[in-house]
C-alpha cells in the first residue's frame, strides 16, 4: 500500500491553503456574521528554550483589551480561536480537529425571556424582583444533576442562616415546615461568629451544603442570599448567569412536573427586601413570614457553534506514535463585566491566558525538537470552560483521536502568579481509583530534576476539598474517562475573575518554569513504553 503523507510532509503551499480553510470555517460557523478577517502580521517564531520574553509577547496579545475577555458565545472568543489557529499553523503542527485545526462544539446561548417574573405579595402590596439584579434563577446545576423547576408558588419561610446546631448555636431548620414553601436562607453567619466560622459559612461551597439540608424538605423554591466573598461576586455572577451557555441538545425540554428539584434563586440580602424579616439584620430568627412568592422563569435559547482548537506533534516511534500525551488549557474567559475602577474588560491573563500561551510554547519546543517523543503529543485549547467545562466535555465524548489512545492529560489553568517557588498539583490523590498516582510520581521525579524545583503544594489535591478544585477545570472531564491527569496551577488571587487579571501582573519567569516542567513531564511520559497507570 502507498504510505499516507503526514501533515508535516505536505508542501508548504498546501499547508497554508488548509490552514486558511480553518480560518474560513471559523468565520462561516460563528453564531453571528463575522467581519472580513485580516490576516495577522507575521510573528517571528522563537527558537531555543521556553523563555519569559516569548510568553510575555504572546500573552500581551492574547489578553489585550481588544480581545474583550474572550467570552464563549461572542465574536471575541472566535477572534481568540483564530489567533490560536494562526499560531499552530505557523508552527507547522498537524491538524487534529474534525475540520482541520478546529473541532466544532454545538452550543446554545441561554437568557431569560421578558415574560419571566418573580413577585412577592404581602400586606404592603406587590413587589417585583428584577431578574439579574435582585435575584438570578439557576436554570441548570451541572452535568448529571436534574434541572430545577421553572415555576414556584408558596408562602415565604425565612430560615435564618440554615446552619445546623453546634456549641452555642441553634439549628436554624429545627421545627420548620418547609414542604411547599419558599425558603429564604442567608449564606452567611450570625453576628458575633468567629472569623473561621464566618469564612466557612460565607463560602460559595456553603451554598450547596445548605441546599443539601433544605431540598429533602420538599420546598417549592429556595432563595439563597449571598454574603461575604460570594456577595462580592454576585453582580458578576448575575451577569454570567443571565447570558449562560450550555451544550446544545436535541432532547425535548422537561415539563415542570418532570423536574424533581425546586426552583433555586440567588440574591444578596438588602435592607427592606421583601424576602427578609422587617427587623433584619437584628432579627435573624427563623420564622414564617406573612408573604407569598410567585415566580415563573422562561429561558430563551439560541444555537451557535463554538470551537475547540486541536493540533498534534506526531511522535517518532512507529507504534507508540498512535498514542498521545495530551496537553490542555481553556482559551475562553468571562468577557465584559461590571466596571471596577472604570475597567470592565476581564482580560483573563492568568485565567487562562497563561495556560493557553504556555501550550503554544510547549508545542513550539516539541515541533522544533530534532528528537520527537516516541508518543505523539495532542494539544487541545478548550472553549467554554468558564461556562461549565463545555469544550472538554464535548471533546472527551466526541474525541478526534481514539479516547483510549490518550495515555495522560496535563492541564494548565492559571499558572502565572503567586510565590515564585510554589506550584499546586491536583489529581494524583483526588482522581478516583488511584488512576493518576503513577503520573503524579512522574511529575515529582521530573520536578526534582529541574534546575530550580518547585515546592509542590498538594493541599488542593483532594476530592473532598472545600473548594472542590479537582472538579473545576477541564482535566476533570478527562479523568471521568479513566485517563490519568495532573492539573497544574499556581493558585487563586484577588484578581480572579476580575478586570484586574491583566498581563502586567504575571510573573513570566515563573510561568516559563511551569511550562518547562510540563514539557519535561510530557516528554517523560511520551518516551515511556508503559502507560502511567
Amino acid at each position: 500500500m502507498p504510505r499516507t503523507l503526514s501533515f508535516a510532509e505536505l508542501p508548504s503551499s498546501v499547508k497554508r491553503h488548509l490552514s486558511a480553510c480553518s480560518l474560513l470555517l471559523l468565520a462561516a460557523c460563528g453564531g453571528t456574521a463575522l467581519p472580513v478577517i485580516v490576516p495577522p502580521a507575521p510573528v517571528p517564531v522563537p527558537q531555543g528554550e521556553i523563555a519569559a520574553d516569548e510568553l510575555r509577547r504572546d500573552l500581551y496579545a492574547f489578553a489585550a483589551d481588544s480581545m474583550r475577555g474572550r467570552e464563549t458565545g461572542t465574536e471575541d472568543a472566535d477572534r481568540a480561536a483564530r489567533f490560536l489557529v494562526s499560531r499552530v499553523q505557523r508552527l507547522g503542527l498537524e491538524p487534529a480537529g474534525d475540520s482541520l485545526y478546529v473541532q466544532r462544539v454545538p452550543l446554545q446561548r441561554e437568557s431569560f425571556s421578558p415574560t419571566s417574573r418573580v413577585v412577592v405579595h404581602d400586606q404592603g402590596g406587590v413587589s417585583t424582583l428584577k431578574i439579574g439584579v435582585d435575584v438570578v434563577p439557576l436554570i441548570a446545576l451541572g452535568p448529571g444533576v436534574p434541572p430545577p423547576k421553572r415555576t414556584a408558588d408558596g408562602l415565604i419561610v425565612f430560615a435564618g442562616y440554615g446552619l445546623p446546631a453546634s456549641k452555642n448555636r441553634r439549628d436554624d431548620l429545627a421545627g420548620l415546615d418547609l414542604a411547599g414553601k419558599v425558603v429564604v436562607v442567608v449564606n452567611g453567619a450570625p453576628r458575633g461568629a468567629d472569623s473561621a466560622t464566618r469564612v466557612a459559612a460565607e463560602a460559595e461551597t456553603a451554598v450547596s451544603e445548605r441546599l443539601a439540608r433544605i431540598l429533602p424538605m420538599r420546598p417549592s423554591a429556595v432563595v439563597v442570599l449571598l454574603m461575604g466573598k460570594a456577595a462580592e461576586g454576585y453582580q458578576q455572577l448575575a451577569t454570567q448567569l443571565s447570558r449562560g451557555v450550555s451544550l446544545a441538545t436535541n432532547t425535548e425540554d422537561l415539563a415542570d412536573y418532570e423536574r424533581p428539584l425546586p426552583m433555586i434563586l440567588l440574591g444578596v440580602p438588602k435592607d427592606g427586601s421583601p424576602l427578609l424579616p422587617p427587623g433584619w439584620p437584628a432579627d435573624d430568627r427563623p420564622q414564617e413570614m406573612n408573604s407569598r412568592l410567585i415566580a415563573r422563569v422562561e429561558p430563551r435559547r439560541e444555537a451557535f457553534t463554538g470551537f475547540n482548537i486541536v493540533a498534534v506533534v506526531r511522535g517518532s516511534d512507529p507504534t507508540l506514535r498512535n498514542t498521545f500525551v495530551a496537553y490542555g488549557a481553556h482559551y475562553d474567559h468571562i468577557g465584559v463585566v461590571a466596571p471596577v475602577n472604570g475597567d470592565s474588560i476581564a482580560n483573563g491573563a492568568d485565567d487562562d491566558g497563561s495556560g493557553s500561551m504556555s501550550l503554544l510554547a510547549i508545542a513550539r519546543m516539541l515541533q522544533q525538537s530534532p528528537e520527537k517523543p516516541k508518543r505523539s503529543t495532542l494539544f487541545v485549547w478548550h472553549i467554554g470552560e468558564e461556562k461549565g467545562l463545555l469544550g472538554s466535555s464535548w471533546f472527551v465524548d466526541h474525541p478526534t483521536v481514539p479516547i483510549d489512545s490518550i495515555v495522560a492529560q496535563l492541564n494548565a489553568d492559571m499558572i502565572g502568579r503567586n510565590a515564585a517557588s510554589v506550584l499546586y498539583t491536583v489529581g494524583p490523590r483526588a482522581a478516583p481509583n488511584g488512576q493518576s498516582r503513577r503520573l503524579g510520581a512522574v511529575v515529582d521525579s521530573v520536578n526534582a530534576a529541574q534546575a530550580s524545583p518547585f515546592a509542590i503544594d498538594r493541599s488542593w489535591d483532594s476530592a473532598t476539598h472545600v473548594e472542590h478544585i479537582y472538579e473545576r477545570s477541564d482535566h476533570f472531564n478527562y479523568a471521568r474517562k479513566g485517563i490519568p491527569i495532573v492539573f497544574f496551577t499556581t493558585g487563586m488571587h484577588d484578581d480572579y475573575h476580575a478586570p484586574s487579571d491583566e498581563p502586567a501582573k504575571i510573573d513570566f519567569e515563573k510561568m516559563a518554569r511551569v511550562a518547562r516542567l510540563m514539557r519535561d513531564v510530557g516528554v517523560a511520559v511520551g518516551n515511556s513504553a508503559k502507560r502511567p497507570r
